[in-house]
C-alpha cells in the first residue's frame, strides 16, 4: 500500500465524499456516495472505502 492509497483510506474513513471526489471527480460515485453519507454515515464510509480500493478500467 503506497503513501496516497494509504492518505485516501485515511480520508474515506473520516470524510468519504471527499476521498471520493479525490479519487474519482464529480459523477455517479460522489452522488452515490452523498446520498449514503445523507442516509447513514457507515455506508458512506464503507462505499468510499470500496471506491477508493477498487480496480477501475
Amino acid at each position: 500500500m503506497n503513501t496516497d492509497s494509504l492518505l485516501l483510506t485515511l480520508i474515506a474513513i473520516l470524510l468519504p465524499p471527499v476521498a471520493v471526489f479525490l479519487h474519482r471527480g464529480l459523477g455517479r460515485d460522489l452522488l452515490i456516495n452523498l446520498l449514503a453519507c445523507l442516509l447513514f454515515f457507515v455506508p458512506g464510509i464503507l462505499h468510499a472505502l470500496w471506491v477508493v480500493h477498487r480496480k477501475h478500467p
